[in-house]
């Protein structure tokens, strides 16, 4: 699994991760794992596995480290 570090969180339910090479990778909360997204705060590092969604990469099965 790789790691990053959330970058932004909305009100509407997804958010974004910033991996180690720059890249942002956006999630919605039906791609967490373990957690509930209200857990969740920007500056945490998380673990995912990256897939492809309809609009470019994006983050599934995200887990807090």
């Amino acid at each position: 699994m790789a790691e990053g570090t959330i970058k932004r969180l909305t009100d509407k339910g997804f958010g974004f991760i910033s991996n180690d090479s720059g890249t942002d990778l956006f999630f919605h909360m039906s791609a967490l794992d373990g957690c509930r997204f209200e857990e969740l705060r920007e500056g945490q590092k998380v673990s995912y596995e990256e897939g492809r969604g309809p609009k470019g990469p994006r983050a599934e099965n995200v887990r807090p480290i």
